[in-house]
């Protein structure tokens, strides 16, 4: 029973992370249906920033809020560099999905070029370890499930009763419509980066403390976050949610019988499952 609950709490926690990532994913696809494979090496980028501010004497709190502001900064740079060009020239999405290819390839070298190929750790940072039962909750797991309900919370509630979080839901919808009726659809778009990486950089401090930044996470993150979205429904927060911690719970129960080598399989095959069951995933819209 105690490695049932210590598989659960990892499920929810890993999950938590997951969906997390797919949040941030699901606002950039679902808005602007760029599939920005970008977002993982950003995501790692964003780890490596906060290791670097922490090691310069900056506080690991305000480090990650600077973070934050500079991941949302390269979000916009990415688009405006990038994509935006391609849009502009009517390019197709397999264009589009190969320079979000080719961004992901040379982020992730630059990133081994500034900061080096091995792994960076945060020693100085402490939380607790807790118990329940025999099985271990740390407060990386807590943290990462406070803080995937409270982003969640706050997006949706941002989408809903905000002037600009209504021009997402317009953009989103309907982007043709959207500019007819005089939504600045640019700035929406540039908004939705920014606030995806933000919400990137903010999974890639748990992940600092967890397990350290190291160039390879940027795959895995960016894989995770759009089974998460497919599994999902593509354009839905909650569906992204749900997505994340589905995928995180099966997993962890997964490892119960499986050698932990079949993780990503485990992945794969939920995304299988679900697209031959619900295409369009368990949830759809905003």
């Amino acid at each position: 029973m105690d490695l049932f609950i210590q598989l659960l709490v990892n499920g929810i926690a890993n999950g938590s992370q997951y969906a997390l990532l797919g949040i941030g994913f699901a606002l950039i696809f679902g808005t602007t249906g760029i599939a920005h494979f970008a977002y993982g090496p950003l995501f790692a980028a964003s780890a490596y920033i906060i290791w670097w501010l922490v090691m310069m004497g900056i506080p690991f709190v305000p480090a990650i809020l600077i973070a934050v502001a500079v991941s949302a900064v390269l979000g916009m740079a990415s688009y405006i560099l990038v994509y935006q060009p391609l849009v502009e020239r009517d390019s197709s999405a397999f264009v589009i999905l190969v320079s979000s290819l080719g961004l992901f390839i040379i982020i992730t070298n630059l990133i081994s070029i500034v900061f080096g190929t091995d792994a960076k750790t945060l020693n100085n940072v402490g939380y607790g370890i807790y118990f329940i039962g025999d099985a271990v909750v740390s407060g990386i797991q807590i943290a990462q499930v406070i803080l995937l309900g409270a982003v969640a919370l706050l997006l949706q509630l941002f989408l809903k009763h905000t002037g600009w979080g209504q021009a997402i839901r317009a953009v989103t919808n309907n982007p043709e419509m959207a500019r007819v009726v005089g939504i600045d659809t640019r700035k929406v778009v540039l908004m939705v980066f920014a606030a995806g990486s933000g919400i990137a950089c903010l999974a890639s401090a748990c992940l600092l403390l967890r397990d350290g930044a190291s160039t390879h996470v940027g795959f895995l993150s960016v894989f995770y976050a759009f089974i998460a979205v497919v599994v999902g429904g593509v354009g839905s927060i909650w569906g992204a949610v749900i997505g994340g911690l589905a995928l995180g719970l099966l997993e962890s129960i997964g490892m119960w019988k499986l050698p932990s080598e079949w993780q990503s399989t485990i992945a794969f095959l939920v995304l299988f499952v679900v697209i031959l069951w619900r295409p369009t995933g368990l949830l759809r819209g905003q």
